[in-house]
């Protein structure tokens, strides 16, 4: 898949540009956060862009959230794996995929030989809880998306693996449904990317569980350099 600009993907999901409720004034940045604010996110480094997920007001989820969620992992690995928004635990904690869904992470990868923490990152579109684990709205993805598109530009990893339907479409800026984007390498901005099922659709869908883990070692491939082209399937 052809890698977009930033602005032709957001118009492209009907995200740009940024939606703003009527008669609500736009979030203001926290003092001493004035970088989130803007272009700026794309210059920064990964203490200073992890401050801003920290302190960022950009859309109102922060008004709700505990904490931002930054991610967690290695920040020169190879392996990256991007989820859709914390939940509650991962809100309280400040860690993604915590709880019983990451227990499921981990045990996925641990079936490819991955650990948390060790060649890997793992980190959210969203750095903040939406209010009952709804879907995120396009002006909440279009506001918190280029704190990940930086986190991407400076790990620059080997892989992306997406977990689940919205996090798979809004970095490859299609509305096509999971199904038909997984089985197959994708590419996002010259890496190639997997997508597959968010662990908590797997805790309820057990039987999805075997495309899963096709798609992890498609994934593991991809590494190897063993893969199918881009927008092939395996």
């Amino acid at each position: 898949m052809t890698s977009l600009p930033r602005e032709e993907r957001l118009r492209e999901l009907g995200l740009w540009p940024v939606w703003v409720r009527r008669g609500r004034p736009a979030a203001q940045p926290a003092v001493g956060a004035e970088q989130a604010a803007g272009t700026d996110i794309a210059s920064m480094d990964w203490e200073a862009l992890r401050q801003a997920v920290l302190a960022c007001t950009r859309c109102p989820l922060h008004e709700g959230r505990t904490q931002g969620v930054f991610g967690v992992g290695d920040p020169q690995a190879e392996w990256l794996f991007v989820g859709e928004a914390p939940g509650a635990e991962e809100d309280r904690l400040g860690e993604p995929f915590v709880g019983q869904a990451g227990r499921l992470l981990d045990a996925m990868l641990a079936s490819v030989g991955l650990a948390r923490g060790e060649n890997v990152y793992i980190a959210n579109v969203l750095k903040s809880r939406p209010p009952g684990n709804r879907d995120p709205r396009p002006e909440e993805v279009a506001a918190c998306l280029p704190y990940l598109e930086r986190q991407i530009e400076l790990i620059r990893p080997k892989v992306v693996v997406a977990l689940g339907r919205i996090a798979a479409q809004c970095l490859l800026a299609t509305d096509a449904p999971l199904g038909r984007l997984r089985g197959r390498v994708h590419e996002y901005r010259g890496l190639p990317l997997v997508a597959t099922y968010h662990p908590a659709y797997l805790l309820r869908n057990l039987a999805d569980k075997a495309r899963a883990w096709e798609d992890l070692l498609l994934a593991r491939r991809v590494m190897a350099g063993t893969r199918p082209g881009a927008g092939e399937q395996s």
